[in-house]
């Protein structure tokens, strides 16, 4: 399963709302950084046959079945400290970040 906070929702929303299409948001993982891996997150606007979806808040989240395994039980949150914002993944899957925070290793 994959969640996400109401702020996480209603950032994405507001972006659904002015690019004026999307069915949601894409979530999924490449192989890149110095961990190992990196979280993709883009608009979906097309539904796969094999996404897996998840809904929260109204928003719903695609997610293809081979970056489920590393996703499981992640929140996709929104957060905003100082002059750095944007999403912040709570995976509990993770088992090592690098030191920059763009990658990880499960």
């Amino acid at each position: 399963m994959i969640t996400l906070t109401k702020k996480a929702a209603d950032h994405i929303q507001t972006f659904l709302t002015k690019r004026g299409k999307g069915e949601g948001i894409r979530l999924g993982v490449k192989t890149s950084g110095c961990s190992g891996m990196a979280y993709t997150l883009e608009f979906a606007d097309t539904v796969q046959p094999e996404d897996l979806v998840f809904e929260g808040f109204g928003v719903k989240i695609f997610v293809d079945p081979k970056s489920h395994i590393y996703l499981d039980g992640t929140e996709l949150d929104y957060t905003k400290e100082g002059l750095q914002e944007g999403f912040k993944f709570q995976n509990p899957n993770v088992k090592d970040e690098c030191g920059c925070g763009e990658s990880f290793h499960v």
